[in-house]
């Protein structure tokens, strides 16, 4: 029985790191988590989510295709931070697409600095849509 999410990865070309600390460190504010040492030497790098009950890695792929369509969706607090969040990207240069389709959520995507699709939600994306249905993304 699966019991929740433990992690999610994205991919990204070699010698990402330092662009991924960026990106996912200071824009997005995720906490790094040590990698254990017999995977490092594959390089990318791993952060914290959910005070560390859920991980995002960026995993490195040669050759590297951004993912377009498939993404995750990372739960923000509040729509005061999630504004807030989409001002520090925007300045930073950042896509971001806002998107209204899911009734009771705010929502807007993102790019990191590969082209992979990021989802950045405050609200429930789980909760039924008005017909009784999960909504269509």
């Amino acid at each position: 029985m699966i019991t929740g999410l433990d992690h999610v990865q994205v991919a990204a070309p070699p010698g990402c790191e330092a662009a991924a600390r960026r990106f996912y460190g200071d824009l997005l504010g995720l906490a790094e988590a040590a990698k254990p040492a017999p995977m490092r030497a594959s390089g990318g790098v791993w952060f914290s989510l959910g005070g560390g009950a859920q991980q995002l890695h960026v995993g490195i792929a040669d050759p590297f295709a951004p993912s377009r369509k498939g993404h995750p969706g990372l739960a923000v607090a509040g729509q005061a931070e999630l504004h807030a969040l989409a001002g520090r990207l925007e300045a930073a240069g950042a896509p971001v697409r806002w998107d209204d389709r899911l009734p009771g959520v705010l929502r807007f995507y993102t790019d990191d600095p590969w082209g992979n699709r990021l989802e950045l939600l405050a609200g429930s994306a789980a909760a039924p849509g008005e017909d009784g249905e999960r909504a269509e993304r």
